[in-house]
């Protein structure tokens, strides 16, 4: 996530320059090595462009993340002004991608993690964290040092905490990380693995265990659908090369895969998105169509839908602890849910009006839709599922809650560590584009 101030949202630091700069062709063209001789889907495509071992944008760039040197001491900023200035200044002096909240406000920001845990676990069993996606590890030994330095010593002693990493160079990084307090490393471990990949997990884990996700959820990839106009029927959206091989175009074919299908299906409270066979567009609708169409293009997170379903099957007594932006602003790509495509060249971003432009240069992170991921939590514990069976009678199997970042931190943070001297404070002011979301198991399990 490459980031930015941008008003009172907190977003993409460096100059954007329109990509109307670049040669359009030329970028589709080194993209085309993502995609065989067969169409793929389009999250396929985006796994690819981030992923892979290759060429994927994680994968070569573990430099992107930045890492502070020393905490930021907010009490000694005057205000805004001077919090910016010193934020430029670090950006320069750095040279990357983007620095996380984790980062920024460290170690404030683990700590208030960690007071949410401390708070919600169940402390009469060993308390075992896993973290998706680390980074450079500043959640993991922040987490850790608060648990060690405030709650019983039985806690921190008998603790776990795994790191479940994709890119190899930032596990390193994690366990350098991590490894700074000598008590910290016999309790931490990476797993170098996918997390969405089920056969990394192992055994059914019954017992309760904390999952944490900070900006993870903005990376996973997406499928595409498209409809010609306003009544077509959805078509699920694949990638393809160009007859000439020098570009990449979209295929359109029915819908017939699973994970979209069930993307589809866990949204139907929204009229758009009703089951096809029970939607008959009426005579004056398809003729408004067909007079003036209007093409229609959704993203859905099938990538979560795909992890949330394998972490609840791995763990079924996990609570979760989310955090990622709920709004993008400046998005070039079309359609709702849209991801913002950026590459960054010289210290500048540039934002690309295309997905197929990403050529493993290119950071692709999309919006988090909050309600949408509390309805796919519940489907993927089985609660969504039983309502379908109107005889059932059983109650939610998860409590959930999304905040606003800023609310979340006054509840469980500090947030006078991240005060400047005139009131200010970044992180409860900036963030308002960002949201925390909390799931814990009932006790209605069976």
């Amino acid at each position: 996530m490459v980031s930015r101030i941008n008003g009172p949202l907190l977003f993409r630091f460096s100059k954007v320059i329109s990509c109307e700069h670049f040669p359009h062709q030329s970028l589709a063209f080194f993209s085309t090595h993502i995609v065989g001789d067969t169409p793929i889907l389009v999250r396929d495509f985006i796994h690819s462009a981030l992923y892979d071992p290759g060429h994927g944008y994680f994968s070569q760039r573990s430099a992107s993340v930045g890492v502070l040197d020393r905490s930021i001491r907010f009490n000694q900023l005057a205000g805004r002004k001077a919090y910016m200035k010193h934020l430029d200044n670090i950006y320069k002096q750095n040279d990357v991608s983007w620095f996380t909240p984790v980062e920024l406000f460290k170690p404030w920001y683990a700590h208030g993690i960690a007071e949410a845990i401390l708070r919600t676990a169940n402390l009469s069993v060993p308390l075992k964290i896993y973290e998706i996606g680390g980074g450079s590890g500043t959640c993991a030994k922040g987490i850790m040092d608060y648990i060690m330095l405030n709650a019983p010593t039985r806690i921190y002693n008998s603790m776990t905490y795994i790191s479940v990493e994709i890119s190899s160079s930032l596990a390193k990084k994690q366990t350098e990380t991590v490894g700074e307090v000598c008590s910290h490393s016999s309790k931490f471990r990476v797993e170098c693995r996918d997390a969405a990949d089920p056969s990394g997990w192992g055994d059914v884990e019954q017992q309760p265990c904390w999952v944490i996700m900070l900006e993870v959820l903005d990376n996973l990839p997406h499928d595409l659908i498209y409809s010609e106009n306003q009544v077509s029927p959805w078509m699920e959206v694949w990638v393809e090369k160009q007859h000439d091989r020098s570009g990449l175009s979209e295929l359109y074919k029915p819908l017939q895969d699973p994970l979209i299908t069930s993307c589809i299906d866990i949204t139907n409270l929204d009229k758009d998105f009703a089951p096809q066979e029970t939607k008959e567009p009426s005579a004056a609708k398809r003729i408004w169509a067909k007079v003036f169409p209007k093409p229609r293009r959704c993203w859905l997170p099938t990538g979560c839908l795909k992890l949330l379903e394998v972490l609840h099957g791995a763990l079924p007594k996990m609570s979760l602890i989310a955090s990622d932006f709920s709004y993008l602003p400046d998005v070039k790509v079309p359609g709702e849910r849209a991801p913002l495509v950026s590459t960054k060249k010289d210290g500048s971003s540039s934002d690309h009006s295309s997905y197929l432009d990403a050529k493993g240069d290119a950071d692709i992170f999309f919006p988090t839709d909050f309600w949408l991921l509390e309805r796919m939590d519940h489907y993927c514990s089985g609660w969504l599922k039983l309502r379908k069976d109107k005889t059932s009678k059983q109650g939610k199997k998860r409590r959930t809650i999304t905040l606003d970042t800023s609310s979340f931190m006054e509840e469980f943070g500090v947030p006078s560590k991240t005060k400047t001297k005139d009131g200010y404070n970044p992180l409860l002011d900036d963030y308002k584009n960002t949201k925390i979301y909390l799931s814990v198991p009932t006790h209605n399990t069976k």
